[in-house]
């Protein structure tokens, strides 16, 4: 039996209550089973026998409010030792392992006692004419007895008795009756009917149940189901200060990764290439945290957080990780749609969860990454209200940052490449004091990028031989656009069967980055062959005659698998200012592929789709955004994309139409270099002839 004292559990000996229920009579249906089996699992083994039973594991999804409680006391222990967390997990789990046990035994009894219960109901409940036609006229029936308590009838049959057709190993049976007082009477009726003579007629018999044997059971059932739900809430965490069900605090804990860098293994800073600007500076944060006396002693305080911000690809959580590995404290990251959910609430619950845990083990840095999908900018509509969880969870992440219950030693490290949208409270000094720009590679960064990716291949020539022509070969790349180059040259040459990797690899590599592989299947006609032939001619032959335009490296008129029917490859330099000239003579480039096709056969395709485009768009920046346009003005207005507002310009409609009007100019006097392909018609048929 069980007692509840002072909030604590007890078990007295069960001994008594559970022989009085092994030496009750079992029917017929237990006679397979070995009472000295359950007798035997049940005493000496409670929790084993749950298995046999498949209660095993049931309540696995809880954990105990005692545990909970424990975790708001620690809350104010700074910097446990791992000693000390290891032996209050195992405490804990300690804890909850003896609650299951309880749970499982309690459930083991209550089966016990229903299955002795209803042991002699094996046989189902019957109706009345089913009683009379398949029991009492085929002479099935040995005896019959009444519980008039319960308004049933219990029927006793025959060893071996045939019951609707087929022979039954239940030989007794139940039977709900409306008016028991007259069960008899009816049942003498019945055997009138069927001609059964006085010496055959069925025994009946009574059977008078004590209220005190009813009550004991009753009670004994209540008390256990009582126990099972204490001890359900116990482990669900309903007696902790908290509340809720462990499901929904499970739910409420930020699922952070821990990285340990104490153990030597992850990436180091020198494992990062490129980058010196931003390491230097995020070199400060792992120095602060090994050598703090160096920067206490001078007054300074080491910033609250930084921000990592670039291009996709750049960098940014590799950076991170190398934090990770030489920062020698605990590392929390955590992906910042982690936070958000479709539960009102959870998003800042996770948010408290995550500071608490890093104040916790401080000094510490916890990392998010992707900042934006939780740090938006909060709305600011006409109304002036908005109360959206994404609004909630920032505001939390805000008020842990740098709110109240502040305390140092937790600095928090962020990556986005959005940082356009964030939040001005998130940015401001104080919560992320410094911002860290990661921009595209340079040609010596990228250069560094090669070599460390080319340590791991094994090349034909050494790995500076490559370096230097592939940084080259590949301006505006990121870090990921590199690595997969090395990569899919590594793949080509597996691929081709070849022992080591060569330039042909890597050239194989940029082409298909850029421009997609060949797509063998797609045959093109004599014609259209011809015509793609000339249009790339085109741009070829302009883009090398012309003064500004940047070398041609390579034409193919080979289809992609990226839509394109032929690419003219060209070597850019690194230019960051462009002038009037510069830009004209790039859309004289650009439209050289039409004016080929319009000089050769006097009519033009759509094939020059994607170079109208680009033309279009340079000639509306030099007129709206770059000031180069006398008529004008020198102004800048932002892209229809960057505006704000559906319909919304800062400009006139009588300025608008101006500005059309100079782009189409524009366009027109970069076509008119036609001219230019009419004076080396023969170059460009050479050049045609070469390509088909």
């Amino acid at each position: 039996h069980v007692l509840f004292r002072g909030g604590c559990f007890r078990k007295s000996p069960p001994q008594g209550v559970i022989q009085s229920l092994l030496h009750r009579p079992m029917g017929p249906g237990m006679l397979g089973i070995s009472k000295d089996l359950i007798r035997n699992n049940l005493l000496h083994n409670p929790v084993g026998l749950v298995t046999t039973f498949g209660l095993s594991g049931s309540i696995n999804f809880f954990s105990t409010s005692r545990s909970n409680q424990e975790e708001n006391k620690s809350d104010g222990a700074k910097g446990k030792t791992p000693e000390e967390d290891e032996e209050e997990k195992k405490r804990r789990e300690q804890q909850d392992q003896m609650y299951r046990e309880r749970l499982r035994t309690l459930f083991i009894i209550a089966l016990v006692m229903s299955l002795l219960n209803s042991i002699n109901t094996s046989g189902g409940n019957i109706s009345w004419n089913d009683f009379v036609n398949e029991m009492l006229a085929k002479g099935e029936v040995s005896r019959v007895q009444v519980v008039p308590e319960s308004d049933i009838v219990e029927i006793y049959l025959h060893p071996g008795a045939v019951i609707f057709g087929r022979p039954r190993l239940a030989l007794t049976y139940r039977m709900q009756v409306a008016n028991i007082d007259k069960f008899e009477e009816k049942l003498r009726a019945a055997e009138e009917e069927l001609n059964i003579d006085a010496k055959d007629r069925i025994p009946v018999s009574y059977k008078r149940t004590g209220f005190f044997g009813n009550a004991v059971y009753a009670l004994g059932m209540a008390a256990i189901g009582v126990a099972i739900l204490w001890y359900i809430f116990r482990l669900a965490g309903m007696g902790g200060r908290e509340g809720g069900f462990s499901a929904f605090n499970q739910l409420k804990m930020a699922k952070f990764t821990i990285v340990d860098g104490k153990s030597g293994k992850g990436v180091s800073f020198k494992d990062v290439a490129g980058m010196h600007e931003a390491k230097m500076e995020i070199k400060e944060f792992v120095d602060y945290l090994k050598n703090p006396e160096r920067y206490l002693q001078l007054g300074a305080k080491v910033p609250k957080g930084s921000l990592l911000l670039g291009p996709p690809g750049c960098g940014k959580t590799l950076l991170a990780k190398a934090v990770a590995t030489e920062a020698q404290v605990p590392f929390l990251a955590m992906a910042g749609s982690e936070f958000v959910e479709v539960i009102g609430g959870l998003g800042a619950a996770r948010v408290r969860s995550l500071f608490k845990e890093a104040r916790s083990r401080a000094p510490c840095i916890v990392y998010i990454d992707e900042i934006d999908a939780v740090g938006k900018k909060r709305s600011t509509n006409a109304s002036g209200f908005s109360n959206t969880e994404e609004e909630q969870t920032l505001n939390q992440l805000l008020v842990e940052m740098d709110g109240m219950g502040t305390t140092d030693h937790v600095i928090v490290l962020a990556s986005t490449n959005r940082a356009d949208i964030l939040d001005n409270a998130l940015m401001r000094p104080g919560r992320l004091d410094r911002h860290i720009f990661i921009d595209l590679p340079t040609l010596q960064e990228r250069k560094e990028i090669y070599e460390q990716h080319l340590k791991i291949l094994k090349l034909t020539q050494p790995a500076d031989f490559y370096s230097l022509r592939l940084a080259e070969l590949t301006p505006g790349f990121s870090g990921a656009d590199i690595a997969n180059i090395c990569n899919e040259a590594a793949l080509h040459a597996a691929r081709e069967g070849h022992k080591s990797i060569d330039t042909f690899n890597f050239e194989y590599a940029v082409e298909r980055i850029i421009a997609g592989s060949v797509k063998k299947s797609k045959i093109l006609s004599k014609e259209e062959q011809r015509v793609v032939a000339f249009h790339e001619s085109g741009h070829a032959l302009v883009g090398w005659l012309l003064e500004h335009t940047d070398a041609v490296l390579k034409v193919s008129i080979a289809p992609r698998t990226n839509a394109a029917l032929g690419f003219a490859q060209i070597l850019p330099r690194n230019q960051f200012l462009f002038t009037k000239e510069q830009l004209f003579e790039r859309m004289c480039m650009a439209l050289g592929g039409r004016a080929a096709e319009a000089i050769t056969f006097n009519k033009v395709t759509t094939g020059a789709q994607d170079d109208l485009r680009k033309v279009t768009r340079v000639a509306y920046s030099m007129v709206k955004q770059y000031g180069m346009c006398d008529s004008v003005g020198q102004v800048s207005f932002p892209d229809a994309e960057q505006q704000s507002g559906a319909g919304r310009r800062p400009f006139s409609q009588g300025l608008q139409q101006q500005m059309d009007h100079e782009a189409k100019m524009l366009i027109a006097r970069a076509y008119r270099h036609e001219k230019l392909l009419l004076d080396n018609r023969d170059k460009l048929i050479s050049l045609t002839e070469a390509l088909i």
